[in-house]
């Protein structure tokens, strides 16, 4: 009888550790939607589609070389992120949707990421598309606005996304604030361990 004991209450530890470790790669999530198939040159004129990204989590969000409002903080902040992930053994794949195709080639795009100290290994920025793609994309995967604005600025959103191995977007992070940020990497780190 006292072995039948032990056994049951070392059966109920193994199944709680392994119930509890299966949390662990979860992150409190605030959206759920597919992302749109996509197929877009990168910044050295290669290909990525969305198939590429399958099996793996990654972290996106929207830029153009020609703005002067929060691309510049965001873009940076992207780089404290890839950063910060790096010096954790953290390499996430990290996509930046061009919202000014008709002008940022890819020449463009690699000029950008390296004034900003991009790390080209784990990080594409994606062109090769018509506004109205892009545009259709930012609202029906990601409920942005996306529009052309005054003095040749477009407004866009300035968020940062999480995208699961299945390709559905599962959380948004305010893009400019620490705090936000912070939770970002914590999440990456989650999901990536």
């Amino acid at each position: 009888m006292k072995a039948g004991k032990h056994l049951l209450i070392l059966t109920l530890f193994i199944f709680l550790s392994m119930l509890l470790s299966a949390c662990g790669d979860k992150v409190e999530t605030n959206m759920s939607e597919p992302m749109a198939e996509f197929s877009f040159t990168t910044q050295d004129e290669d290909i990525l589609s969305l198939d590429d990204l399958k099996d793996e989590w990654w972290v996106t969000y929207f830029s153009y070389t020609n703005c002067r409002t929060v691309c510049p903080r965001t873009t940076a902040n992207m780089v404290d992120v890839q950063n910060e992930l790096k010096e954790d053994g953290l390499h996430p794949k990290i996509i930046s949707f061009n919202v000014d195709p008709a002008n940022d080639t890819p020449n463009d795009l690699k000029a950008y990421a390296k004034e900003y100290g991009v790390d080209l290994s784990t990080w594409d920025f994606l062109t090769g598309y018509d506004f109205e793609t892009i545009q259709e994309i930012s609202k029906n995967s990601f409920h942005a606005g996306l529009e052309a604005g005054a003095a040749d600025q477009i407004s866009h959103s300035f968020m940062f996304y999480l995208v699961n191995p299945e390709g559905e977007v599962v959380k948004k992070y305010d893009g400019m604030s620490m705090d936000e940020l912070d939770t970002l990497i914590e999440d990456v780190k989650t999901v990536m361990k």
